[in-house]
């Protein structure tokens, strides 16, 4: 397990509103153990941020470009900002309105 801790922006861009995403979302972060956050945009994608161990942003990055809500479409996701951080910044995975 790697110790380097890490930090991505998101942006998943399909049919990602109105079909639970966020909610799985914040639950499959828990379940993988990455804390940060995760919201619907105007122009109908989502987006957030994942911190924690390199390994686990890896498989929440996977996740979020492949897998997402059961009823969801994921025609591409952005990543961008991702950088090694010293700390987390959020105690937990929230979902912000």
């Amino acid at each position: 397990m790697s110790r380097i801790l890490k930090s991505v922006d998101y942006e998943v861009f399909g049919r990602v509103q109105g079909v639970c995403f966020r909610m799985y979302t914040e639950d499959k972060a828990r379940k993988v153990g990455v804390v940060g956050w995760v919201k619907n945009t105007r122009q109908g994608t989502v987006t957030g941020q994942v911190q924690g161990p390199e390994e686990k942003v890896n498989e929440m990055k996977a996740w979020l470009t492949s897998v997402g809500s059961p009823s969801s479409r994921i025609d591409r996701t952005n990543f961008s900002n991702e950088k090694e951080i010293s700390k987390l910044e959020f105690s937990g995975f929230i979902t912000r309105y």
